[in-house]
């Protein structure tokens, strides 16, 4: 396989997946059948220009420069626009301060979560919606993470 193909994978796997070392990246590149060493997945990150970030899920992960700053400042107005967090079976809760409702939807759905299936907001309120009560318990450590 040549490298701008197996670049690409990269990029699809930072896009999906929190991956936080080269370690892990280099086992989730063997589970796809790509055999590279660590040495090439070095080089990789560094022709991409991965950068490491806060994670949701895990302390650190690999995205793509603006990535990383854009993350920033979702994770900056998550934090001044919501009160709590609350699950509530297989649906979160989250109150936030009045007017924020429909804002904050809007960054919880351009966050991707895979989890929600769909979110519903209110002038202080929004719904996640999750298929499972433990996907609403992912939802809850992805969003808590924020704050």
């Amino acid at each position: 396989m040549g490298k701008n193909k197996r670049q690409q994978i990269v990029l699809d796997i930072i896009s999906k997946t929190e991956v936080n070392t080269q370690e892990e990246l280099l086992s989730i590149l063997a589970e796809k059948g790509l055999a590279v060493t660590q040495a090439t997945v070095s080089r990789d990150i560094k022709d991409l220009g991965l950068v490491k970030t806060t994670g949701l899920v895990k302390k650190y992960r690999y995205v793509l420069p603006d990535e990383a700053r854009a993350g920033g400042k979702v994770a900056e107005q998550f934090r001044h626009a919501v009160k709590n967090v609350l699950k509530a079976m297989n649906m979160v809760v989250i109150k936030t301060i009045t007017g924020n409702g429909n804002a904050v939807a809007a960054l919880i759905d351009n966050m991707n979560i895979e989890w929600i299936v769909g979110t519903i907001a209110g002038d202080d309120t929004v719904f996640a919606v999750a298929k499972s009560e433990d996907d609403a318990d992912k939802i809850i450590a992805e969003l808590t993470a924020l704050l």
